[in-house]
């Protein structure tokens, strides 16, 4: 009996063992990709904010009706086929089928009509969108339209944008929330589902393989073609400090970095397991943006003081250092692209301290603290404000420099309260340059008022100009309203633009497929071994 209970007990034990291996080996089967991406993610409603690493997690989990192929051309994406009525006014589109929501449920004209809805009071080129549309009728469960009010070539344009903020598709239940509330709800249709009780600020986020995700046939080229999600699992690790970030990557405890410290590039580079990835050739501009309704930027002179003091070298050499990772460009919509022009920026962005005390003077500047936001976690941030400040002061600012991490600069900034009493005057940031190559898509240019991006710039001329380009649909015309508009802008500076600038990721070479787009994706991505 003793015997019997005996071979029981180690059959148990052996079965439970088993199990066990089986288990383990599952797990390891599993492949991971872990990632250091360049900020922490806190803030999770891609439509609320414009932070990057907020509108990278939308394209995890999240689809769009167009996307940005490789070559810059507008791609359906969760669209099947559409079409334009002959007098160019009644856009038909019909999604693809078996599009399914992550909660099982399918995806209906209903949902994206309710989207392209809290997008469009939102973002900048939404909104300039959705000025031109009459009304968006569903047709049915996978049909609907946009009709216009008059014709505008911006409707493909801004439902395909590639950057912040992106017409991410939503279930209607969330995309009925206030776009100037944040969703809790985040249910997406995209190839990675969100693990919510993983999340962990300051630790990591986790994203799982939807195994229902249908994508398209075409390969992948930019943020268009096929989603295919060849990992199972993408984690986003925090790791503040970059040296450390590095060596975890030489160690390979962590696949890649998607922003590592320039100065530590040539470490990367001489280490044989190691690649640079150049995710995003068109590269970044930095920007320096004002709160024009608090005073004294809300008086022009005193914004315009700022063109003549700054000058990029300074801000560039400080953040990057490494000349051949960045470029003086005086050109508001990107040296290189089609609508780059130099009118109207002779003498500005040179350090004349002397005209900028002058136009101080004009503008009646009484010594006010200019609350400035500084950003210390970001490490392509973090030097900018530190520049600005003294630039500032040879110019005869006085300059609170208030530190914060990222996040809270994201939070606060959203704010409208006076600069003594918790708001701001001003702060640096940065923006994929596909943000910024014309004057509807760039954000910080949107001038009307209470509807414009933090900041709230309000002015007349610069809304107009930017309607004329919206209306135009010859691009030769394009060019000429583009500088009309960079004119204008040197009268009412919204923001000033501080250089371009160039980042490669850093990979462990067993892991491949990295997408060339202004976002740093995580699809048709493979990873070989550990």
């Amino acid at each position: 009996m003793l015997n019997l209970r005996s071979c029981k007990l180690a059959l148990l034990t052996t079965t439970a063992a088993l199990f066990a291996t089986l288990a383990m080996v599952s797990a390891e089967a599993q492949t991971t990709l872990r990632v250091v991406k360049h900020s922490d993610l806190k803030i999770v409603d891609p439509i609320w904010t414009t932070a990057y690493i907020t509108r990278d997690h939308g394209y995890m989990i999240y689809d769009t009706l167009f996307a940005t192929d490789a070559n810059n051309q507008i791609k359906p994406q969760m669209v099947e086929k559409f079409d334009l009525s002959a007098d160019k006014l009644t856009y038909t589109f019909t999604l693809r089928g078996g599009l399914l929501w992550h909660d099982g449920k399918p995806v209906t004209a209903e949902d994206c009509v309710a989207s392209i809805k809290r997008w469009g009071a939102k973002d900048a080129m939404g909104q300039k969108m959705m000025s031109f549309v009459k009304d968006m009728p569903v047709v049915d469960a996978g049909t609907f339209k946009i009709v216009l009010s008059a014709p505008t070539g911006l409707v493909l344009t801004a439902l395909g944008k590639p950057s912040s903020a992106v017409p991410f598709m939503m279930p209607k239940r969330v995309a009925e929330t206030s776009p100037n509330e944040q969703i809790s709800d985040y249910t997406g249709s995209g190839p990675f589902v969100f693990r919510k009780d993983d999340w962990k600020p300051g630790d990591k986020a986790v994203y799982v393989k939807f195994d229902k995700y249908k994508p398209r046939a075409e390969p992948p080229s930019g943020l268009a073609g096929g989603k295919v999600a060849k990992v199972d699992r993408v984690e986003w690790k925090v790791v503040a400090d970059q040296q450390t970030a590095v060596n975890a990557l030489i160690a390979g405890e962590i696949d890649f970095i998607e922003q590592p410290s320039h100065d530590l590039l040539p470490i990367l580079r001489n280490d044989g397991n190691i690649k640079l990835v150049d995710w995003n050739p068109l590269g970044n501009q930095y920007a320096f943006r004002f709160n024009t309704t608090a005073k004294p930027f809300d008086n022009v002179k005193i914004r315009q003081a700022l063109l003549y003091a700054f000058n990029q070298q300074d801000f560039l050499q400080a953040t990057i250092g490494d000349k051949q990772y960045y470029k003086v460009c005086k050109a508001l919509f990107v040296c290189g692209t089609p609508l780059a022009s130099d009118k109207g920026m002779d003498g500005l962005l040179e350090s004349n301290f002397a005209k900028a005390q002058a136009l101080l003077k004009e503008g009646g500047y009484d010594g006010t603290p200019i609350v400035l936001m500084h950003s210390t976690d970001l490490q392509v941030l973090t030097n900018l404000a530190p520049v600005a400040k003294s630039l500032m002061e040879k110019a005869g600012f006085k300059v609170d420099m208030q530190s914060m991490d990222w996040q809270t600069v994201v939070a606060r900034r959203a704010k409208k309260d006076p600069p003594a009493q918790g708001g701001w005057h001003a702060f640096i940031t940065s923006w994929v340059s596909a943000d910024i190559l014309n004057p509807v898509s760039t954000a910080f240019l949107n001038s009307s008022c209470d509807k414009a991006l933090f900041g709230w710039p309000c002015d007349t001329q610069i809304e107009k100009l930017r309607d004329d380009f919206a209306r135009e649909t010859d691009p030769a015309r394009h060019k000429a309203i583009a500088e009309a508009v960079q004119v204008r802008w040197t009268q009412y500076p919204t923001h000033i633009h501080l250089g371009q600038w160039y980042q490669p990721g850093a990979s462990r070479k067993n892991v491949d497929g990295y997408v060339v787009a202004p976002a740093s994706v995580f699809w048709n991505i493979s990873k070989t071994g550990k």
